[in-house]
């Protein structure tokens, strides 16, 4: 991978990979853009095939990272941490206070908190070396029911821009994963009296959970939610979901949920669903919520206060559907156009975070 060429494309400042021989703890931090604040983003840990597939990964998460804090109106500018490993395999006490040294190292340009086989208990350990880190037990916690409120409320948003209502008892979802956020949208959709909820998951699990906890919710199988006859399909899990193959069987008119980077492309895919008049939720726009709630950490968390904010990710889709409207782009371009604006007005103000 030519690592230069992408980062000089995309705009990165810096991608870090460390080692630490004591714990065999192997990863790579990114930190794209810090215009507007220190860079946030969570640690995901993963068995990556390659080390390629890990750096574009990262690459990949710390720019949605910007332009996810910059559409929320957060100080906060974007990053990532991915580690390579098998989670059941390499997670300790010395592993995660290994991650919170190399955090440490960067003096403050990189927050990290939980993501991806990574929890609130991780993110204690690496809090014993490190104060750059957020989403701790006693604070805001896990960022998995705000992530959900905030996707609930970027929803009702689509089905007014769609149908001119936001009444879910008119509506049909399908959600893909059921693990964290998921689990909690699905609550959310039938505490809203949603018409009907399907839901698919790999994780034997997460299916008898849900299945457990929801009986009304009707499970299927894994290649059969993007065909479903459903008003909104709501992607939950892991990114690259809407490329050409599922374009083409999507039958829903709304794609809006909690998961990362769900275009595999994002102009290609972003226009393919734009020009077949499917109304996309931008992820980075609707899944804010979990950053939102943690940010709030960096000034004393208040819950009540947090979910205010994200609460307004409902009128931040409605704006973004509307630059789409006026510009005759489509909406992932347009939460770009969104994003960018306030970075580059914040910029003519003042040049990168630097830690005083």
């Amino acid at each position: 991978m030519k690592k230069f060429e992408y980062m000089e494309k995309h705009g990165y400042e810096q991608l870090v990979f460390f080692h630490d021989k004591t714990t065999g703890l192997r990863g790579i931090t990114c930190i794209h853009n810090t215009t507007l604040g220190p860079a946030l983003g969570g640690t995901r840990l993963w068995d990556y095939e390659n080390e390629d597939d890990a750096t574009l990964d990262v690459l990949r998460l710390a720019r949605g990272m910007t332009y996810k804090a910059a559409a929320a109106g957060l100080n906060l500018g974007g990053g990532k941490t991915v580690l390579i490993g098998k989670a059941d395999e390499v997670k300790s006490e010395a592993y995660f206070r290994g991650l919170g040294r190399y955090v440490q190292s960067l003096n403050g340009r990189y927050i990290t908190a939980e993501d991806v086989n990574t929890s609130t208990k991780d993110m204690g350990f690496v809090n014993m070396e490190t104060d750059h880190v957020v989403g701790l037990p006693g604070k805001s916690g896990n960022p998995s029911p705000a992530t959900a409120t905030g996707t609930f409320h970027g929803i009702r948003a689509s089905l007014v821009e769609k149908f001119g209502s936001d009444d879910m008892s008119e509506r049909t979802f399908a959600v893909q994963g059921a693990g964290q956020t998921g689990d909690f949208l699905i609550g959310y959709l039938l505490d809203a009296g949603a018409k009907k909820v399907y839901f698919t998951e790999i994780n034997e699990k997460h299916i008898k959970k849900i299945k457990e906890k929801y009986p009304s919710v009707e499970f299927v199988d894994p290649d059969d939610i993007y065909g479903l006859d459903v008003d909104v399909y709501a992607p939950c899990a892991l990114g690259a979901v809407i490329n050409d193959k599922t374009i083409k069987q999507l039958k829903a008119s709304i794609v809006a949920g909690t998961a990362n980077n769900v275009l595999e492309e994002e102009d290609k895919h972003g226009q393919k669903l734009f020009d077949a008049g499917i109304l996309y939720a931008p992820d980075f726009v609707i899944n804010a919520g979990g950053l939102i709630n943690v940010y709030h950490e960096t000034k004393g968390y208040n819950e009540e206060a947090a979910y205010r904010d994200i609460e307004r990710i409902y009128d931040r889709i409605t704006d973004i559907y509307k630059i789409s409207k006026d510009n005759n782009t489509h909406t992932q371009e347009a939460a770009k156009i969104f994003a960018k604006q306030r970075i580059e007005t914040i910029n003519q103000m003042r040049a990168n975070y630097i830690k005083r």
